[in-house]
């Protein structure tokens, strides 16, 4: 390499890379802004403002149905997916120990019974002997100790039978306890539905001592489900009841379902520090097409309008290059419900008075009587790269 282009490559170098950060900073998103303002009409059409949430497909009514005995499960009439009537058989627990303690019980009843017949011919055996010695005494045959022990073995016999005649009462209720136990090895359908869940299998041995374990899920009708959504706490006092709603599901991606808020419940959800309400979401599922389960993304319809102008929530924020004493002034003369949008005029801008109403996903609610559909108002040139972005999705 000669001198002369040792000293071309040393100076051209330096000069080259700053050209080329200039060039990096004015083509970088961060650094290129437009100034002055861009044009936009003021257009008229519908307005839709929503609530996103997500939530769960569940049924509307599930039932649990349990055992209320211990034992091994001996059959099993009932499995997933399967429709079942109300009453009928699902479940049969091995009912051989249960019958034994019912014929146990049924024994000890007859033994009482027999027990209570012998106490009775007893009180009616001392009240003829007691009858014959009252009659003697009358005669004065016999001493008055006499006829007291008589009354005293008629009393004691009465006791006896009595006592006899609660043995059975007592007896009777155990045989009646331990028939309920052996009636109750054999679990019925509460209710008609299909079986969304089965938690046991035959042979697996099922302990009732503190609560009923679940065998069966079952739910009632999945031909009409529900969306428990989960609603911020910050979006929950506009939704209501009846509000109109559309979701989608991964399932169906291309789909839209529709539904009405049938419920706001009151109790919180708080989970790592963010309280968020259930709503309930009453939906039709006549071709089963929606699962228990499913995750919904969910847009509640919170407000609409229809036929009012509208503007890009950017005309409200634009700010002309105006000296600031001038802006103050604009600012103090506005009320608490104004904003202020501005029209080219001339060679300038002139400031009109708006109030804004639903603020939709695109596009904010405008009203002022000087507003017209077509007119131009300013917006804030934008970045060149610059793309908006806006959390959750609308699907109206």
């Amino acid at each position: 390499m000669t001198m002369t282009t040792k000293m071309i490559f040393y100076i051209g170098l330096p000069i080259a890379l700053l050209a080329a950060v200039g060039w990096w900073m004015q083509s970088s998103p961060e650094a290129e802004t437009y100034s002055g303002y861009t044009e936009v009409k003021v257009r008229r059409d519908d307005i839709t403002s929503v609530v996103s949430a997500t939530g769960t497909l569940n049924p509307v009514n599930t039932v649990q149905v349990g055992s209320q005995v211990s034992g091994s499960i001996a059959e099993l009439h009932a499995d997933f997916n399967d429709r079942v009537r109300k009453n009928q058989l699902v479940a049969q627990i091995d009912p051989a120990v249960f019958r034994a303690k019912l014929a146990e019980a049924e024994a000890n009843l007859k033994s009482a019974e027999a027990g209570a017949e012998k106490a009775r011919v007893s009180v009616l055996d001392t009240k003829r002997e007691l009858d014959r010695q009252n009659n003697l005494f009358k005669k004065k045959l016999v001493a008055e100790n006499v006829r007291d022990a008589a009354r005293f073995e008629y009393d004691s016999a009465r006791v006896e039978y009595q006592l006899k005649q609660a043995e059975i009462a007592q007896a009777d209720a155990v045989r009646q306890r331990e028939q309920v136990n052996l009636d109750n090895t054999s679990i019925y359908a509460p209710i008609d539905g299909v079986v969304i869940s089965r938690d046991v299998d035959v042979g697996q041995t099922v302990a009732a001592s503190l609560q009923a374990p679940t065998l069966f899920t079952i739910a009632q009708d999945l031909s009409q489900m529900q969306v428990e959504a989960e609603v911020d706490e910050a979006y929950i006092g506009e939704v209501n009841e009846g509000q109109s709603v559309r979701f989608t599901v991964f399932a169906y991606p291309g789909r839209k379902f529709e539904g009405r808020v049938a419920q706001v419940r009151l109790q919180p959800v708080v989970e790592s520090g963010v309280v968020k309400y259930n709503s309930i979401i009453r939906v039709d599922n006549a071709d089963l097409a929606l699962k228990p389960g499913m995750t919904a993304t969910v847009s509640i319809l919170v407000a609409e309008q229809k036929n009012v102008l509208q503007v890009p929530p950017s005309a409200l924020r634009f700010v002309p290059d105006w000296p600031e004493e001038k802006l103050a002034a604009l600012r103090r003369d506005l009320q608490t419900d104004q904003r202020m949008l501005w029209t080219p005029e001339g060679n300038g801008l002139r400031p009109i008075k708006v109030t804004t109403g639903i603020i939709g996903d695109r596009y904010v609610e405008v009203n002022s009587d000087e507003l017209r559909e077509g007119m131009v108002v300013a917006v804030p040139e934008k970045r060149k790269t610059e793309r908006k972005q806006r959390f959750g999705l609308s699907l109206f």
